[in-house]
């Protein structure tokens, strides 16, 4: 027996640049447009079914910003499919749908979601949520609008087995939200980490009478005396270590150079980046 092939999105946190052309193509789709079966009308005023939320990390010259693409999860285990009674489904291919008809006053649904993913239609009095653009597949298309919209090809869809999408996540790191929660989402993360995890990094320079920027420093990173990383200053003197855990844990980083006193700092983990700033090295002459 052939294993079914289900629907799963992609997003690439590193290359969403908040254009939000997923966010109005979702609306251009779904804001006053009836589909018989899959939703009603959405509201033109308010949050859409689709949305991206901003995390700006670090400081000084070494801050970034990340944004995350929002939406339904379209989940395995989703807890307003166990509560909906009928009235949300999951297909067959993976995408969950809300009966226009029979969620109709379900405002309880709301609730469900942890991810925040449903609005409530107040003039129909019903929630709605973003429904893969199954309307679109369902009539042959190969990729929702928000997909054809997306100038840097952060989005992408893939219609596999699940072993082969377990498959793809590992190769390819993916990751979900929340997956403590146990809802096994279809919606994946690339780099999430520019969302969830944190950084260290900083700026090395030489003192040899004036402050220059030291290329090709070696800095090695340590955890309770353990490595985990190593680097090089780039040509400006900076170093970063991304995709750490934030917490109360301690780093050791050991910074050190031919021809100079080596270096050592000891920083924690804080959830918005760790920018350490100017750490100078000098001939041992000089020290």
């Amino acid at each position: 027996m052939t294993a079914q092939k289900r629907w799963n999105l992609v997003v690439d946190v590193a290359l969403c640049e908040n254009c939000n052309n997923c966010v109005l193509s979702a609306k251009d789709e779904l804001v006053g447009n009836r589909f018989a079966g899959y939703s009603e009308p959405h509201a033109p005023q308010g949050r859409g079914v689709m949305w991206i939320e901003r995390r700006v990390r670090g400081s000084g010259h070494m801050v970034d910003a990340a944004h995350v693409p929002m939406t339904c999860n379209h989940c395995d285990d989703a807890p307003c499919v166990r509560a909906g009674q009928g009235a949300v489904i999951q297909r067959p291919d993976g995408v969950v749908l809300i009966h226009p008809e029979k969620a109709k006053g379900r405002r309880d649904l709301l609730d469900t979601c942890p991810y925040g993913a449903m609005v409530w239609n107040e003039d129909l009095n019903l929630p709605q949520t973003w429904f893969f653009d199954a309307h679109l597949l369902d009539q042959g298309w190969a990729a929702p609008r928000c997909v054809g919209s997306c100038p840097t090809g952060a989005m992408q869809v893939y219609k596999v087995t699940d072993a082969d999408m377990a498959l793809k996540a590992t190769e390819q790191d993916l990751r979900v939200l929340r997956p403590e929660l146990g809802t096994r989402p279809r919606v994946h993360y690339r780099n999430l980490h520019r969302w969830d995890r944190s950084f260290v990094g900083g700026t090395v320079l030489s003192d040899t009478g004036r402050l220059e920027a030291l290329a090709e420093a070696e800095v090695e990173l340590l955890v309770a005396g353990s490595p985990l990383a190593a680097s090089r200053t780039n040509a400006f003197g900076d170093f970063r270590f991304d995709n750490l855990t934030p917490g109360d844990q301690e780093l050791t980083l050991k910074i050190a150079h031919p021809g100079y006193l080596p270096v050592t700092c000891v920083t924690p983990v804080h959830a918005d980046g760790v920018n350490l700033g100017v750490i100078v090295l000098r001939p041992p002459e000089t020290a």
